[in-house]
């Protein structure tokens, strides 16, 4: 069973609908004995770093999702998901789970394109240049197209995790992979 992970940040029904529609057996849940007991484990969601990761304190799955990725767990990451996995957060200078190290930064203003200014968030469709192979990537065009909403940007500590990166103003980590875990 994938554990989807509930620590109250939203757009869990979209990820168990995905799942049922492909068919893999999957329950929403904030339990951290069905996390650890999982065969794999997706904490998408939406909201703020501090909020999220107080939720999961409180809820005893920051201490569940340490265990399930030192047991090498497989596990996904997903917009907020992304943010708390990396040792820290600049939205409100967050110490987040630590399981990569790293910062997740935000968009600085002002960026530009040409003459064109971008806007914060970064929204709408945008190229992934891929750089190395990875399951995640089988079978997905080279520079394929995904659809992003987002203010911060992962900056892991090592640049060899990376396997896919976007250009938005700066080119940044879109697409990493450590051992058992990516983050998208």
């Amino acid at each position: 069973m994938i554990a989807i992970l509930d620590y109250r940040a939203g757009n869990l029904t979209s990820v168990k609908r995905a799942l049922d529609y492909l068919g893999y057996p999957s329950r929403i849940t904030s339990d951290p004995k069905e996390v650890i007991g999982a065969s794999r484990v997706i904490f998408p969601g939406v909201g703020a770093a501090g909020k999220a990761m107080e939720s999961l304190k409180e809820l005893g799955l920051d201490e569940a999702l340490r265990e399930a990725f030192l047991s090498g767990r497989p596990m996904m990451g997903i917009c907020l998901g992304v943010q708390i996995v990396f040792s820290k957060s600049e939205e409100d200078e967050t110490p987040c789970l630590g399981l990569l190290e790293g910062e997740v930064r935000r968009f600085p203003d002002g960026m530009k394109e040409g003459e064109e200014v971008l806007k914060v968030p970064h929204m709408g469709w945008n190229r992934v240049k891929w750089v190395k192979e990875h399951p995640l990537n089988e079978g997905i065009e080279p520079e394929a197209e995904f659809y992003f909403v987002h203010s911060y940007y992962p900056d892991p500590a090592k640049r060899d995790w990376v396997i896919g990166w976007t250009d938005y103003g700066i080119s940044f980590a879109s697409v990493i992979a450590y051992r058992s875990l990516v983050a998208v």
